[in-house]
């Protein structure tokens, strides 16, 4: 990348304290975490119980939320699927975490695989949808044109080697397949609000940070166009809620569900969610 410069200093609130800078990236509107860990280096930022999307805890009141919230949102996830045309429901889901949307998917008569390089996410996706998770070498093994949809729920973010997984994605879609990608938008009122403690951040396993600008042009530049834009306004009463705990060392309930609604009120004008669902062609 170039012409960069720093946007911010931010930290690794949930695990290790160690703090990073976002370099911003001028020609893709883009945010870049600084310095950025070797591979090895960066699975030791993921080695934490903290870490709740690689597994099912509900061990505390956050837990517990976020638990309650994800149940919500595999919902309104199987129903965007169910919305796209398919000829053969073919689904591949990136990042698929410990399974819970392709078990719901394959309930729903979707033919899943998933791909899921920590260990022990992949081990208890498997228990819940048959065996189909794999390891993230398992990719470029994928026949080209074969998947109606390709979903990564919050995945894009934690992804290195970002423009070779663009041009992946393309070769794996059926002609008139769908991507869908969800990302966190750090131009959100939340994210400006909270500033270095919003918690969507999440330095070093985040390594972009987008914008709308963002995903608009990186998907361009493999001949991939953005076709719909849906904000995912539960997603701002989460991260509040964690940023909160951030700033002040204590989880404000009620304060994060107030900029929680502040910042969805205010992207109806801007249509600037927390976070944004994008649905993806390829021609």
């Amino acid at each position: 990348m170039t012409n960069k410069k720093v946007y911010l200093k931010t930290k690794d609130y949930s695990i290790s304290g160690d703090v990073f800078e976002l370099l911003y990236n001028e020609s893709l509107d883009m945010l870049e975490t600084s310095p950025k860990p070797t591979e090895e280096k960066l699975a030791d930022y993921y080695k934490s119980k903290n870490y709740i999307s690689h597994t099912d805890s509900k061990r505390n009141l956050f837990e517990k939320s976020y638990q309650i919230a994800k149940n919500v949102s595999l919902k309104k996830k199987l129903k965007l699927i169910n919305s796209l045309p398919s000829n053969g429901k073919n689904l591949l889901d990136i990042g698929c975490g410990t399974g819970d949307f392709l078990a719901i998917a394959k309930e729903n008569k979707w033919r899943i695989t998933g791909i899921e390089p920590n260990n022990d996410a992949r081990n208890i996706a498997n228990k819940k949808a048959g065996n189909k998770i794999f390891e993230s070498n398992h990719l470029s093994q994928l026949k080209e044109n074969t998947f109606d949809v390709i979903t990564l729920w919050h995945v894009l973010e934690h992804i290195s080697d970002l423009e070779e997984h663009v041009v992946i994605f393309n070769k794996l879609l059926k002609e008139n397949g769908t991507l869908i990608i969800a990302v966190p938008n750090y131009k959100s009122f939340d994210a400006k609000y909270y500033n270095e403690f919003w918690a969507a951040y999440d330095v070093p396993r985040h390594l972009w940070h987008f914008s709308k600008k963002s995903i608009d042009k990186l998907f361009l530049q493999k001949k991939m166009y953005v076709l719909k834009t849906i904000p995912m306004k539960f997603d701002a009463f989460y991260v509040c809620l964690l940023s909160e705990k951030y700033k002040s060392g204590r989880m404000n309930l009620f304060k994060a569900f107030y900029i929680g609604l502040l910042s969805n009120f205010k992207a109806i004008k801007t249509k600037e969610y927390s976070s944004l669902i994008y649905l993806i062609k390829n021609n």
